[in-house]
């Protein structure tokens, strides 16, 4: 893998550091639900399946 791709991959993990912090965690942390689930829970798991597609695209583009 090129140091290109790399450094996106390392960008990608230093964002996914900031989004699942406590601070930032604790924003979607309210009453509301999204069908039936609690924001935070929905907030969780979007970002963690975000960051698997955005993870994938990097490493399948540059293969």
């Amino acid at each position: 893998m090129k140091k290109r791709h790399e450094q996106k991959l390392i960008l990608l993990s230093i964002g996914l550091m900031i989004a699942f912090s406590i601070p930032v965690s604790l924003l979607f942390n309210s009453e509301r639900e999204v069908l039936g689930y609690p924001m935070l829970l929905v907030y969780l798991f979007a970002v963690w399946m975000l960051s698997i597609i955005i993870a994938l695209i990097i490493v399948k583009k540059y293969e």
